[in-house]
Formats: structure tokens, C-alpha cells, sequence
């Protein structure tokens, strides 16, 4: 397995899947979602805090590639990669089921930073991954 910046794990409860007993599509997001505000938590960042100082982070893109179906009861694992791009400070994000390490989802999700209502050039970013490379232990 690749090596990832962050990684959390997690199962599926049984409201999060579809009729046909699979995680609904919609779930793999928020399961991204989580993992970036835990990463960020994990950076001693905070997005409540951020939005009181005037940042706000938004996701501009979102590209999920389904490979398997997780199912209820399931555990999995969420990883992510983090790189800067131009202003956007691009994720790159895996799900996959445990204990067998099956590829659930692929994900590539662009961000953006806003400050007091207007676009950064995203040096907030150059920050983060700053941190995330030298984290402080």
C-alpha cells in the first residue's frame, strides 16, 4: 500500500447503504469530507476557527471513481494525499475495505481559499502542507 499524509478508520453503518444493501454513492463523499477535516484537525487546525479569522476553505471540484461496494458492517480505511496546484490545494483520496486492503473509491477533490470574501492565491495551503511534512511531535 502507498503511503498516505493521513489515514482514519472507520464502518459502515447500515443507513448509509442503498436497497441493495450498498454503501449509496453519496456516502463515499461525506466519508472524504471526514477525513480532510480530521487531517486538518490533526494539523491543529480548526475549520470553525478558520471561518472566525475570515478563511473559508470550499471545495471548487470533486472526482469519485467507484471500484467496489462497501457494504453494511464493513470497516474500511480513508487515506489521503495533499498537494498544492496553482491556488487550489488538490486531495488526493482512497477508501479501501479492511482487513483484505480492496480498493473501494479514488477520489481527487480541489480546494479553495477565501478570505473576508475573496479568492487567495492559497499560501494558507503552503502552510498546512508545511505541516503536514514536518508535523511536530
Amino acid at each position: 500500500m502507498k503511503h498516505y499524509l493521513y489515514e482514519w478508520e472507520d464502518q459502515v453503518r447500515d443507513y448509509e447503504c442503498d436497497l441493495q444493501g450498498v454503501v449509496n454513492n453519496a456516502n463515499y463523499q461525506h466519508y472524504m469530507e471526514h477525513t480532510r477535516h480530521l487531517f486538518l484537525e490533526s494539523l491543529g487546525e480548526n475549520f470553525s476557527r478558520m471561518h472566525n479569522e475570515g478563511l473559508d476553505a470550499f471545495v471548487s471540484r470533486v472526482e469519485i471513481q467507484f471500484k467496489h461496494s462497501l457494504r453494511s458492517g464493513d470497516r474500511f480505511r480513508s487515506c489521503l494525499n495533499a498537494r498544492k496546484e496553482g491556488v487550489k490545494l488538490v486531495f488526493e483520496q482512497d477508501i479501501y475495505r479492511l482487513p483484505d486492503e480492496i480498493l473501494a473509491t479514488k477520489g481527487v477533490v480541489d480546494t479553495v481559499l477565501v478570505e473576508h470574501g475573496r479568492l487567495t492565491r492559497g499560501e494558507y495551503f503552503d502552510t498546512l502542507l508545511a505541516k503536514a511534512e514536518n508535523p511536530i511531535k
